[in-house]
């Protein structure tokens, strides 16, 4: 019965704080709010600056190479498991999907920098 209460309660204050924070936005945004902050001087430059295309690809291949390593964590603890050899087999398939797909960006040059 405690759990459901809990539940409950959880969902029904979260579907009053989505209402509030919808139904009283602040809209009270102007100019000096919007512009950059430079330390009380007048901003030099546009705070828009070019985003580097390479900088986001290898972000984005640290992230997938990251949560895929992360997959493995729960490993040391397959021997407990009905068919450690099945476990075995599959962080194997696992880790060599991961070494192709390093190799295959390393070729195409994805990982390198400087060009």
């Amino acid at each position: 019965m405690s759990m459901m209460m809990m539940i409950i309660i959880s969902t029904i204050l979260s579907i009053i704080l989505m209402l509030v924070s919808f139904l009283l936005p602040q809209t009270n945004s102007y100019y000096e709010k919007l512009t950059p902050y430079e330390c009380g001087f007048d901003p030099i430059g546009s705070a828009r600056l070019p985003f580097s295309m390479h900088f986001f690809l290898v972000a984005i291949l640290f992230l997938l190479f990251d949560l895929e390593i992360a997959l493995l964590l729960p490993l040391p603890w397959g021997n407990q498991l009905e068919s450690p050899l099945l476990t075995f087999t599959w962080a194997s398939a696992v880790l060599t999907l991961l070494t192709l797909g390093l190799i295959y960006e390393w070729m195409q040059g994805g990982l390198e920098w400087a060009q």
